[in-house]
């Protein structure tokens, strides 16, 4: 005797009805709106793009990424040229897109993944240099197409939304998750976690959101309240702890005497330019010249400012013709990062 149909109860039938109304509405309008990436695929694709281009675009913009992107593809257009590139190449090529922890995470990653092979599952990727929960889940829905959950801060932001959830970030953040997670299913899951970061990237933007272009209106809580802007809620962020310091230029034939930074650290492995340490207090001019690399007529130029994740810093900027002292090569500021790139181009 067959078992009996079990129905579903009217709250259940009506979630299930909801979320099915608002995959199909997204995904349609992704398959006419998605924007043309040059990592981007459909349906999988190529783990080493996928891979390379999630760890370049974790806490950086599409806009900020996509020139780097295609300029380390052409030059290491398969993971094997990744992962035998020098790892002073990886960093140069890196200088400027920040989060340098990144770089030497994806080059000791491609040698690793040229040993062992590209993992296979979600869960294994995250055994991976550099790769987190959130990349993880998107290179095994976007590169194998494999349900995941993958949520960043557009998808963050959609879920508040449509949900209008009143709790603040970052508290938010799992029962956001969780509401991600009731959409995610084996139906398209690269599309579908592209489609939602499309989205939060162009649609439900920040701020002066398109709500009058989005398939998730008829359904969206902070639509219908007219307060869309309001979500998500957010505490009151704590003024970042400020630093000084001092950086040396030493120049010869056009040519800028740079150092490499220590192995562990901020912008470790990084070529620079001499520096003092790091403190919270500025530095006077004679505690400015006793901390130079060579004895000579430094001249001050100014100062440079520059924002970090944790903490706002000031460099002092000295200049002078001195023959340098210690390790180090004569190089250009293309190579530096850009905290380091802003006092090599500093002028009086």
């Amino acid at each position: 005797m067959p078992a009996p149909v079990r129905k579903l109860g009217p709250l259940v039938e009506k979630e299930r009805t909801t979320r099915d109304k608002r995959r199909k509405s997204l995904l349609s309008w992704y398959d006419q709106h998605a924007r043309q990436l040059p990592w981007r695929v459909r349906g999988g694709g190529d783990p080493y793009r996928v891979w390379l281009s999630e760890v370049m675009l974790q806490q950086t913009t599409v806009t900020a990424v996509t020139p780097y992107f295609e300029r380390f593809v052409a030059r290491w257009p398969t993971i094997a040229d990744l992962a035998a590139a020098p790892r002073e190449e990886v960093l140069a090529a890196w200088a400027g897109l920040g989060y340098y922890a990144r770089a030497r995470n994806l080059h000791a990653a491609a040698q690793l993944l040229v040993r062992e092979g590209f993992p296979e599952t979600e869960v294994a990727w995250r055994a991976v240099p550099g790769v987190g929960a959130y990349t993880a889940a998107a290179i095994a829905a976007i590169a194998l197409d494999l349900p995941a959950n993958v949520v960043d801060g557009n998808v963050e932001r959609v879920m508040a939304r449509l949900h209008a959830i009143e709790t603040p970030l970052p508290a938010a953040k799992v029962a956001l998750r969780d509401l991600a997670g009731e959409l995610a299913t084996s139906e398209r899951p690269g599309d579908w976690a592209q489609a939602l970061m499309d989205l939060g990237a162009t649609v439900c933007t920040p701020k002066a959101p398109r709500c009058d272009a989005c398939p998730l209106s008829k359904t969206c809580a902070a639509f219908a309240a007219g307060a869309s802007e309001r979500y998500p809620r957010r505490l009151a962020k704590a003024e970042r702890p400020r630093r000084y310091g001092v950086v040396y230029r030493i120049e010869r034939d056009g040519a800028i005497w740079l150092v490499r930074r220590p192995e562990k650290g901020l912008l470790a492995g990084m070529a620079a330019l001499p520096t003092s340490d790091w403190r919270d207090s500025p530095w006077g001019a004679a505690e400015a010249l006793a901390q130079a690399p060579a004895h000579g007529a430094w001249r001050k130029l100014g100062a440079v400012r520059h924002v970090f994740t944790h903490f706002a810093l000031t460099l002092d900027v000295y200049a002078a013709a001195v023959e340098p002292s210690g390790e180090g090569w004569w190089g250009d500021a293309d190579a530096l990062p850009t905290v380091f790139k802003k006092a090599a181009l500093a002028v009086d």
